[in-house]
């Protein structure tokens, strides 16, 4: 090498050691902004906005880590989509309230901040197209050679109509759609350009990395007796990940109605008892979903939830219980994968899932849906072994596991069962072996049976459900039942689309729930579900990728018969059983693709670079957004309770019934008379 030419490197890795050093300095500061921001505002809207400098600043470490690799242009296009990714959700109306979130249309160049957003946004919008048009032969004879016309058909309707939540003024629908479909597209674009940015000596060392992450494709059964050290990393992250989010976002503290009475209802269970002492002055201690009579008062849900959160309650840790089945539903989902399709699935599958601000953020919660998740494929492994193994304890397990899903939420049960009974039918080697199906159903029988002396104790009737019992006193006989009727729904006019339930109100409640899930279920900056709508009419669907969606469509189809969608809570919070089945069949779309179409790993380079930026964007907008102080709840008692003279004492709230008392009635003394 010559002299000059030795010189022009040296200055050549001088700049490029001064643009690292700048991209650190930025990112670091950036880092600093939003942390300062958040603490400094006790507004959730402001701790939303903080979200944008902390994704940027994240994305820039990022960038200043890959900066002297070969990897430098496809990290640069990384920074740009973690950018516009978050310049989007800046733009969303979504914040602490009962509602869906839309795109703020009239205020987009009102504020200064969204004012930002949108500049970050048209910026990525002239890179990407002027790239794309530059590159119009080479995309052109790309998507001849990978992708199908139906797939582009499939791709576009999933993209233009589940990019917005119903409204009720049709031309704002109409183009808050148009906007979020031209968002994902450039989105879509962006990706496609980081993925095409991988040089071609990069992919073996890539694909090398990724291999021995995801490991091969043998069954879990044949290679290993137990779970491995991949599943146990991706539990303990999901543990950790929801224990963070609970103590910092949702504060160890109900924000739901239905939450408050889970926690009263685990509180009297863990002291031995199914009922209260009736409040001093019923006005007093007026909350939602709790029966009152004369001589007593309880909570009407369905026990099993409260009964496992009891086990918290007792401890003294109940916001800890649904973290911890968080990570116990990862593994589980780890080892009923790999008896599906091996262990190469199942890793990728779980590591989606532990990456799912859906599955995240119902894991930092109080609400019933993880433990009858967890319930669920705990039922639906134990089957699987029954099967494999002509196990009749298995079988029986997995029916007593049935039985506890019937228990904390019983419609879940009936999907549950209706698919595993089948399953359970379906001929192994040849031949159907009935008693399994039998030991399976007498076992789930057995334990869902365990209600009904609680329905007799509480409301006279073995098989009148205390729920039903207080709805149809409430609302009117019939108005929460399974059915269609103008006698159906509880009146929440903000929430339920329609008076009664018919065929528009299925429509409409699909509508919010398939926006839902595309949005929480994957948190990806292109929609959750494009990938997996893609895959299903590639036809290259093998018979567990056809049962799968057999299940999702049971859920759908047996919830249409209900009147509420589960409104915006935690997304989708009513279909969230169809959380594994998404992302096994998000998975095999990856890892097929790559390996028919010879994509040296970018596919999955490209998807695991979405979850990448739902992590460092879209998680904490929603943490900061929404669901702190979520509903106005505000675990205040805590402090008053620490600071009060007299330990256990009563208190009296001057305010709203919710969230003000409702916030703080989970810290009075169970027995009110006892002082």
């Amino acid at each position: 090498m010559s002299d000059s030419s030795r010189h022009a490197a040296q200055r050549g890795g001088n700049a490029d050691t001064g643009i690292r050093g700048l991209l650190l300095a930025g990112g670091i500061g950036l880092l600093l902004f939003a942390v300062l921001g958040t603490n400094l505002t006790d507004d959730s809207g402001q701790r939303g906005a903080a979200a944008l400098p902390l994704a940027v600043g994240l994305a820039t470490l990022i960038l200043a880590f890959f900066w002297r690799t070969p990897l430098r242009a496809a990290a640069g296009w990384l920074w740009l989509a973690t950018a516009g990714q978050a310049a989007g959700l800046r733009l969303i109306e979504a914040g602490p309230f009962v509602r869906y979130q839309h795109l703020a249309i009239a205020e987009l160049f009102q504020e200064p901040l969204r004012n930002w957003a949108l500049t970050i946004l048209l910026l990525q919008t002239t890179l990407v197209a002027v790239t794309l048009v530059r590159q119009r032969s080479a995309v052109a004879e790309w998507f001849g050679r990978h992708v199908l016309r139906r797939q582009v058909v499939v791709g576009a309707l999933v993209l233009l109509l589940l990019g917005a939540a119903p409204s009720r003024h049709a031309p704002v629908y109409a183009l808050e759609l148009v906007l979020a479909c031209l968002f994902a597209i450039i989105q879509l674009g962006n990706v496609g350009l980081l993925v095409a940015a991988i040089p071609d000596t990069a992919l073996p060392a890539l694909r090398d990395r990724l291999d021995g992450w995801l490991g091969d494709g043998s069954r879990l059964l044949r290679a290993v007796a137990g779970v491995d050290r991949f599943a146990i990393l991706a539990a303990v992250w999901v543990f950790a990940a929801t224990t963070a989010l609970s103590l910092f976002s949702y504060e160890r503290h109900p924000h739901v109605p239905d939450e408050v009475t889970y926690l009263y209802h685990a509180r009297y269970l863990a002291a031995g008892e199914l009922e209260m002492d009736p409040p001093p002055v019923r006005e007093g201690f007026d909350l939602d979903l709790m029966t009152y009579e004369a001589d007593r008062w309880y909570s009407p849900v369905p026990p099993g939830w409260p009964a496992v959160l009891a086990a918290g309650s007792w401890v003294g840790l109940p916001w800890l219980v649904n973290p911890l089945l968080a990570a116990i539903g990862v593994v589980l989902s780890y080892l009923l994968v790999g008896d599906l399709y091996g262990r190469r699935t199942a890793r990728l599958s779980i590591l989606l899932l532990s990456l799912s601000p859906w599955y995240l953020f119902l894991g930092m919660s109080f609400m019933t849906h993880t433990a009858s998740f967890v319930f669920a494929v705990a039922a639906a492994l134990a089957v699987s072994r029954s099967r494999s193994r002509r196990s009749m304890v298995a079988a029986m397990i997995g029916g007593i596991c049935l039985g506890v899903v019937g228990l904390i939420r019983p419609l879940e049960a009936v999907v549950v069962g209706s698919v595993l009974g089948l399953w359970l039918l379906w001929p192994v080697g040849g031949r159907i072996r009935p008693a399994l199906p039998l030991g399976f159903g007498l076992a789930a029988v057995a334990s869902a049976a365990l209600v009904l002396p609680y329905n007799r104790h509480l409301t006279g009737s073995a098989t009148r459900f205390p729920i039903m019992a207080y709805t149809d006193q409430l609302y009117g006989a019939g108005a929460n039942a399974l059915g269609f009727g103008p006698e159906r729904g509880l009146g929440w006019t903000g929430l339920d689309p329609f008076p009664g339930h018919g065929l528009r109100d299925v429509i409409v409640n699909n509508a919010l729930n398939s926006f839902a899930v595309n949005v929480e279920l994957l948190g990806w900056s292109i929609g959750s579900l494009l990938l997996l709508a893609a895959w299903i009419v590639s036809g290259k669907l093998r018979r567990p990728d056809v049962v799968l969606l057999g299940c999702i469509a049971t859920v759908v189809g047996i919830h249409a018969f209900y009147w509420f969608s589960g409104g915006p809570d935690f997304g989708a919070r009513y279909w969230f059983l169809i959380i594994l089945p998404c992302v096994v069949l998000t998975a095999r779309a990856i890892l097929s693709t790559d390996s028919e179409r010879k994509l040296g790993g970018r596919m999955l380079g490209g998807a695991l670079a979405l979850s990448l930026m739902a992590l460092i964007s879209f998680i904490p907008w929603r943490a900061m957004d929404k669901y702190h102080h979520y509903r106005g709840m505000r675990p205040g008692a805590v402090a008053a309770a620490r600071k009060a003279p007299t330990p256990g004492g009563l208190f009296l709230v001057a305010g709203r019934r919710h969230p003000d008392y409702a916030s703080a009635t989970v810290y009075n003394p169970l027995n009110l008379r006892a002082n």
